[in-house]
């Protein structure tokens, strides 16, 4: 029997930055996907979706050109025959999980990268791949086999665990300092909307970007500081405004994040004020929380939050808040009263061999 454990993502600084080469600040939560496997006769894999009620069967050998838009499980044993893996033992494969599903912690990206686990250990190659790899891999799964609008940060976090800063454009991922406080969860009962809100919000930042570059051809969004948004403001359309902001803040904060959290004793009242700079530029540019969540998260800063936003692509979802264990049970009681499905503590994740 095969046992697969993987944990959900939590994005607390550099939201819809990734897929323009901006670093992102993202860690893992004791919410998990858990995939069990039993050997069976015959040359397909047999899967159970027990959240979701669903069966399918996927056979060993898939042709990859025969592969449905979003289909990653299939995408990801593709990517796997790519790569030299080979499969002659099926599985009765059984999924469940206690990660919200389509509500910003990343499930599905916490489901494929469970998949590839279990494929790399179902097969009978090389078992020592790195958490690196296998994040890469996923993210080829669900973005670059479909070419979606989406970027690595989900997969690459999932498989490496911990905290970390994730300069994007070269896929480098630097380990920080796990103290955040403490964290609460809040699901607002609203479905997010992934690539409605992903599309938008990349094509109207990278617009901003291209008509900067008509005029400075060699132009780097890396390199760019807060300072650099009125200077180049003028070169941007008026619909572009918003989301040029965006783009130039929001990467300020995420370095100030940064700078923060390699502290031994990050400064958690400073870290809460970057997340609702963070939360404000989210909403009021990138225009991707609902009416209904701001007022549960704003509710839950008068109980006594130090910082909070929301999770994930945005349109609904769930929000994250930093607070102290002396106001955990009222940030958690407003964010219920304002109408939050659900509201509970959620503790960091670490790879086995280091300690939180």
């Amino acid at each position: 029997m095969i046992k697969i454990q993987v944990p959900a993502r939590i994005c607390f600084f550099g939201d819809h930055q990734d897929y323009l080469g901006l670093p992102v600040i993202a860690g893992t939560i004791d919410r998990y996907i858990r995939l069990k496997a039993t050997p069976i006769t015959g040359s397909n894999f047999q899967l159970f979706l027990a959240d979701l009620g669903t069966h399918r069967t996927i056979p060993l050998n898939t042709n990859p050109e025969k592969i449905e838009q979003s289909d990653f499980m299939s995408a990801a044993l593709a990517i796997g025959t790519r790569n030299g893996m080979k499969w002659q033992q099926g599985y009765k494969i059984e999924i469940t999980g206690d990660i919200p599903i389509n509500a910003g912690l990343s499930s599905s990206s916490a489901l494929t990268v469970a998949w590839i686990r279990f494929l790399i250990e179902a097969q009978h190659g090389n078992r020592s791949y790195t958490d690196a790899q296998i994040g890469h891999w996923a993210y080829e799964a669900e973005v670059l086999f479909f070419k979606s609008p989406g970027g690595l940060m989900d997969q690459y976090t999932i498989a490496q665990q911990g905290v970390l800063y994730i300069e994007t454009n070269k896929g480098i991922t630097r380990r920080l300092n796990g103290s955040f406080g403490t964290l609460v969860v809040a699901e607002s009962g609203i479905s997010k909307k992934t690539l409605e809100v992903l599309k938008n919000a990349r094509a109207y930042q990278e617009g901003a970007i291209s008509e900067i570059k008509r005029s400075h051809p060699h132009f780097k969004i890396q390199e760019i500081t807060s300072e650099d948004y009125n200077l180049y403001k003028p070169l941007v359309s008026e619909r572009y405004h918003n989301h040029w902001y965006a783009a130039a803040y929001n990467y300020g904060i995420t370095r100030s994040a940064q700078q923060l959290l390699q502290s031994e004793s990050p400064d958690i009242d400073e870290i809460g004020r970057l997340m609702n700079a963070h939360q404000e530029i989210l909403e009021r540019c990138i225009k991707n929380t609902p009416d209904s969540m701001i007022l549960m998260m704003q509710k839950a800063k008068e109980a006594g939050a130090l910082g909070t936003k929301i999770v994930g692509s945005g349109g609904g979802g769930c929000m994250v808040a930093i607070t102290t264990p002396m106001q955990t049970k009222n940030v958690i009681n407003a964010f219920l009263e304002a109408g939050a499905k659900d509201a509970y503590v959620v503790e960091l994740t670490f790879p086995s061999n280091e300690e939180s």
